[in-house]
This record gives C-alpha cells, sequence and structure tokens, in this order.
C-alpha cells in the first residue's frame, strides 16, 4: 500500500503564505498531478510531501501513517528533480547506486537493481559514461533510474521534463507514465504543462495562490471546471468568454451581453441559481463547442460573425471570430475553415456551456 494523505497542509514564509490549507487523498497506485502557474505553491506542496520542507500546519499521512516529523530517508520516497541533482564526478552507475549504498544494501543487491533499472531505461551501454558525457534526455533518464533503484513506495516528481526540447519531453513523458503502470506505485508530479498533466494524470489538483481550486479526474476537470480559474486554465485554447445577464424563464434561458442576444429551449430545468430572477454571469464554451455555418444573423443560440484570425495545426484549424466587442474560438476541420474576413455564424448549443458567477467566477450550472 502507498495511500498518501494531505491533511490541511500549510507553509508561511514570515508574512508570506506559499501554501495554505492544502488536503488531498492520493489513492494508492494513482498518478496525482499538482498543476498551476510559477509561485501558485506546487513544489512547495511536494517538497513538505517529501520531508524536505518543515509545514506551519498540518500533516502528511502515508497508509495511515502520521510521517510529518519523519526524516526525507524515513518516508519511503523518491524524488526526482528539475534540475537532476546528479553527482558529476560520478558515472552512472554510481549515481543510481548512490541512495542504495547510503541504505547500506548488499553489494551484489545492488549490482543487481542498478543494472535491472539501467536496462529498464535503456542505460546499460552508458554505465561507465561520466553524467557530463550524456546528453539531456540521458541525464533525465539516470535521475529516473535513481528513484527507480530505490523501489519506492512513492514517486515525486519536480517538474522533471521542463529543461528539454519538445521531442524529447514528449518521449519521456510517454516513459513515465510507462513506467508508472509497470512498477503499480503512486506518484505525485507537478507541472505548470497542463498538457502534462491530461496525458499522465489518474487526478488533477489545480493550483493558484497557495490554494487547491479543483481535485479531481482529469476529465472533469476539463469537461465541469468548478471556477473561471480552472477553465481558462485548462484547455488549449482558452475557453470563449462572453459577459452579460443571464435569467431563466420556464422552459428558456436568455442571455443579453453588449449587442448580443441570444436565448436557448432548456431541456431540462434551469441551475437553481437562475430561478426567478437575473443574474450577471460569464458563459463559457470551448472551441470543440463552438458550430460554425452560414451566417444567419442573430437566432436563438446563433450569431454571426466575423473572422479575424486562422491557426492551422495540421489535423485541425482554430478559427477567431469577432462580433463586436466579443471574440469566439471554434475547432474546424483544415479543409472546411473559412476565410480571413468572411463572415460566418456561430451556434453554441446549451448543453456544452459552462456558466460562472460575474462576481464570485464560481460554476452555477
Amino acid at each position: 500500500m502507498s495511500q498518501v494523505e494531505l491533511r490541511g497542509l500549510s507553509k508561511s514564509f514570515g508574512p508570506v503564505h506559499a501554501v495554505r490549507d492544502v488536503s488531498l487523498d492520493i489513492p494508492d497506485h494513482s498518478f496525482v498531478t499538482l498543476l498551476g502557474p510559477s509561485g501558485c505553491g506546487k513544489t512547495t506542496t511536494l517538497n513538505m510531501t517529501a520531508g524536505l520542507e518543515r509545514a506551519t500546519e498540518g500533516a502528511v499521512l502515508l497508509d495511515g501513517k502520521d510521517v510529518t516529523g519523519w526524516a526525507p530517508h524515513e518516508r519511503g520516497m523518491a524524488m526526482v528533480f528539475q534540475n537532476y541533482a546528479l553527482y558529476p564526478h560520478k558515472n552512472v552507475f554510481e549515481n543510481i547506486a548512490f541512495a542504495l549504498r547510503l541504505q547500506r544494501r548488499p553489494r551484489d543487491e545492488i549490482e543487481r537493481r542498478v543494472r535491472a533499472t539501467a536496462e529498464a531505461l535503456e542505460l546499460g551501454a552508458l554505465l561507465t559514461r561520466r553524467i557530463a558525457q550524456l546528453s539531456g534526455g540521458q541525464q533525465q533518464r539516470v535521475a529516473l533510474a535513481r528513484a527507480m533503484a530505490k523501489e519506492p513506495q512513492v514517486f515525486l516528481f519536480d517538474e522533471p521534463l521542463s529543461n528539454l526540447d519538445a521531442g524529447l519531453r514528449t518521449r519521456l513523458r510517454v516513459e513515465i507514465k510507462r513506467l508508472h503502470q509497470q512498477l503499480r506505485t503512486t506518484s505525485i508530479f507537478v507541472t505548470h504543462d497542463q498538457e502534462e498533466a491530461m496525458i499522465l494524470s489518474d487526478l488533477v489538483a489545480v493550483m493558484r495562490d497557495g490554494v487547491v481550486v479543483q481535485y479531481g479526474p482529469a476529465k472533469e476537470i476539463y469537461r465541469r471546471p468548478s471556477h473561471l480559474y480552472v477553465a481558462t486554465f485548462i484547455g488549449k485554447p482558452r475557453m470563449s468568454l462572453l459577459a452579460g445577464r443571464l435569467r431563466a424563464s420556464g422552459a428558456t434561458a436568455e442571455l443579453v451581453a453588449d449587442g448580443l442576444r441570444l436565448s436557448w429551449p432548456l431541456e431540462a430545468a434551469p441551475p437553481p441559481a437562475l430561478a426567478g430572477g437575473e443574474r450577471e454571469v460569464l458563459l463559457g464554451v470551448r472551441a470543440e463547442d463552438v458550430r460554425l455555418g452560414p451566417p444567419g444573423g442573430a437566432d436563438g443560440d446563433s450569431f454571426a460573425g466575423e473572422v479575424e484570425l486562422l491557426e492551422p495545426l495540421g489535423s485541425d484549424t482554430y478559427v477567431e471570430v469577432r462580433r463586436g466587442p466579443h471574440r469566439l474560438i471554434a475547432r474546424v476541420e483544415p479543409d472546411s475553415a473559412p476565410r480571413l474576413g468572411e463572415t460566418v455564424g456561430l451556434r453554441m448549443p446549451w448543453a456544452r456551456l459552462h456558466l460562472f458567477d460575474a462576481a464570485t467566477e464560481q460554476r452555477i450550472n
């Protein structure tokens, strides 16, 4: 078992609150990502989990045992750092074996575990090389091998791919996912890259200003963001937004938004927050949920706009359409992309919309 529980973790550096009351249940064998921009507290949270930072408040539990006061080497965790933290004066074999020697493992066990780990990461032919003789990708694999050789209960990854070029990042991302599935350990991964988070993770914790804004399955984080911050941080391109006044009356919802008046028939009851009145909202829609068609003016859930920007990306083309102060992005197949300056119609089905309160930015549907 390797279940990790974070209970009310907080960390302050003088008057600065880096992490505030973070509580997460990380199931056994799961891959969990702490996702957010630089300075949001994700690495500090990881360091408190590892024992590298002392928590100001809160606790870290491993399989139900409180390990908050334990030293890092006592927690059964292995960390892969952003800068690799390898010993340049040692060769690959010695780097992988270093932690095992500290644990005073028998020599034959060290030999066996180092060579088995090196073969798994295609480092077998490089064991006698110095670190300075390796490429960035090879150094990252040595850092992974050093963590694997310890056979930890929990892997901790602190932005381990951020210093690599795009192609190598993609290859090592696949390697990390394959190793996680093969080793069946619990993994906690820190990144600012939402694509990495969505590809690798079972669960994602989106952080901002030291606080977890939303925690849940990667698909849920994308499809039902609980807060405007999550909605606009997750997804490429960013979710398009319309600000306006929304009201629901009977079986119809109507939005009035600076030159636009849109309405939708409601197949289900309106959100309770809209019942019996009006509300200032931010209406969000993802690019894949916007439907392009011939222009027809404003009609129900459709309106016309001018194509202002095209972003061809091979398999898809993103089309930015402007109507007055409003801009929305649609995703289309390259062969059906309109021309710059062309007037097109946009349709936004109610079932694919995201509603957020304009004042609190919390989801209301």
